[in-house]
């Protein structure tokens, strides 16, 4: 029986869980491919590659290359660049594409919230008085704080910020999600937080950063996203396994 070839573009939670329940299936032949901006990333249960592409062009010939037959895009609702390549590549080769997407957090009673457009525009949000700051976006980008130097900045990141902000009042913490209500809470009590950064990425894992802040009635600077690349997409990873059954032809499926 011939195998279908599944590319998997992940780097979130989701990506993981769909590799998981994949793996189970003696029909499919699974890679997943993480970009490499982690420096220890999670362990997966499938084979892995490591690093980019090398555009929209060199996706496409990998894809065709390894006689891929699906191609998922299930990376973070923020890697506008690799979805943009993806739904590019799929195009250029003919291949079946998904997107698996998060649904967007929404604002819900008690939240204060102020939309913008990148993480510049959060922080002149925050205005010329100093604030408390939990920027909460993760280290790349974390350095253009460096033009408000009169806020005290909470960074927090999976790896290291390097090299570390030109910033006299910053404090890092290290840690990967998911996180609890209950520590969020007391993060932002420890450090007398009066304002939150953050993307608006979905989810559950950083959602109680949100949560958070509504009970302790914290502004959030929330970072919209950017319209996704035109593809097929669903936004659980139970949509995403009908949608890979409906893809699979009954011929594949039968070896013929």
């Amino acid at each position: 029986m011939e195998k279908t070839r599944i590319l998997i573009l992940g780097g979130t939670s989701e990506a993981r869980r769909l590799a998981e329940e994949l793996a189970t299936r003696e029909d499919f032949d699974i890679l997943l491919s993480l970009a490499g901006r982690t420096q220890a990333p999670a362990q997966q249960p499938v084979p892995v590659r490591i690093g980019g592409f090398g555009g929209a062009e060199g996706l496409a010939s990998f894809l065709t290359g390894g006689g891929y037959h699906l191609l998922v895009d299930a990376t973070h609702p923020f890697a506008e660049r690799i979805s943009a390549n993806a739904a590019i590549a799929a195009e250029r080769t003919g291949i079946d594409a998904l997107a698996l997407v998060r649904p967007e957090w929404v604002p819900e009673p008690g939240d204060h919230w102020h939309s913008v457009a990148d993480i510049p525009a959060a922080i002149a949000a925050l205005g010329p008085v100093p604030r408390r700051v939990f920027l909460a976006t993760g280290r790349q980008g974390a350095h253009h704080a460096e033009v408000a130097p009169q806020h005290f900045y909470l960074v927090r990141s999976v790896d290291p910020v390097d090299p570390p902000l030109a910033l006299a009042d910053v404090d890092y913490v290290l840690d990967r999600g998911p996180f609890t209500l209950e520590s969020e809470i007391d993060l932002m009590r420890k450090y007398r937080i009066d304002a939150v950064i953050t993307k608006n990425s979905g989810g559950t894992a950083a959602y109680a950063k949100i949560e958070a802040a509504r009970l302790l009635g914290i502004k959030v600077v929330v970072i919209a996203r950017t319209p996704a690349a035109i593809m097929t997409s669903v936004e659980t990873v139970e949509a995403a396994l009908e949608a890979i059954d409906h893809f699979v032809s009954p011929a594949m499926k039968r070896g013929v």
